[in-house]
């Protein structure tokens, strides 16, 4: 993996593309100019993530460039702000101060609507199996500018975990976090959309495994909740008991975690 910047880029945008490629082991290459095919095809790498003022985009040859913005996250956390409810939240039965597991974070809206909803004392880790999009999603959390401050502090409270969810999982004590959340990509997308087009092109679209499910049944304390199209057979298939949406092609299930309360 790249890093590199803008061709006018400011002091302040190089320090921050060094230190993401100390923190990722991608490999930082000045810009002077070069085009960003030429960069890859000179240091034979396909992935490239520009460090930008308020974010980072990521170029792969072959596919529309994919730059942060929280884009229905942002939609749903004003709505939370203005006191309306969001259907994944009571799903998750989360309240403020809970501790949140997005194993499977894409481009972070579901762990943004998770930071506004939890607050301050709110814990959310956006677990990402992709280095490049895992790198591109922690700049933009850390850099985007809203114009909410409310929003902005949110994103700023998350933090991302490069790996395979199962794998951050089985290193989670038990019982560590209240809420742990799946929102898998969609074999067979429902709609088209700018946002999640290219992000179809690199993120896991493998099934989850009954193991990751029995993993994150240990680890939670609240709930373990699956997003999926209305009447999937994975909620069958792992555990999950959907919750009814009449009007909605999009369906959560939840494993509620009974454990007794410590003395």
């Amino acid at each position: 993996m790249i890093i590199t910047t803008g061709d006018k880029a400011a002091e302040s945008i190089v320090g921050r593309a060094v230190a993401l490629a100390n923190e990722t082991g991608g490999k930082y290459v000045p810009r002077s100019h070069t085009p960003l095919t030429k960069m890859a095809k000179m240091h034979g790498d396909d992935e490239i993530i520009v460090v930008l003022d308020g974010g980072a985009r990521l170029v792969r040859p072959g596919s529309p460039p994919m730059e942060f913005h929280p884009s229905m996250g942002f939609v749903r956390a004003k709505r939370l702000l203005k006191g309306e409810s969001d259907p994944m939240l009571e799903a998750a039965l989360m309240t403020a101060g809970d501790t949140v597991l997005d194993c499977t974070a894409g481009l972070g809206s579901d762990s943004l609507v998770f930071a506004v909803q939890g607050g301050p004392g709110a814990h959310v880790t956006a677990v990402e199996s992709s280095p490049a999009l895992a790198a591109m999603l922690a700049e933009g959390l850390a850099h985007y500018r809203s114009g909410l401050v409310e929003v902005d502090d949110a994103m700023r409270r998350i933090r991302v975990a490069c790996g395979h969810h199962l794998d951050v999982l089985r290193k989670q004590p038990d019982n560590s976090v209240d809420i742990v959340y799946f929102d898998p990509m969609f074999r067979e997308p429902l709609m088209d959309s700018s946002s999640i087009s290219p992000l179809r092109a690199i993120a896991n679209s493998d099934p989850l495994q009954p193991e990751s499910i029995r993993e994150a049944v240990r680890v939670a304390r609240k709930t373990v909740v699956l997003k999926e199209k209305k009447g999937s057979g994975e909620f069958a298939r792992l555990g999950f008991v959907p919750i009814d949406r009449p009007h909605s092609k999009i369906s959560y299930g939840v494993i509620c975690v009974d454990r007794p309360l410590d003395n």
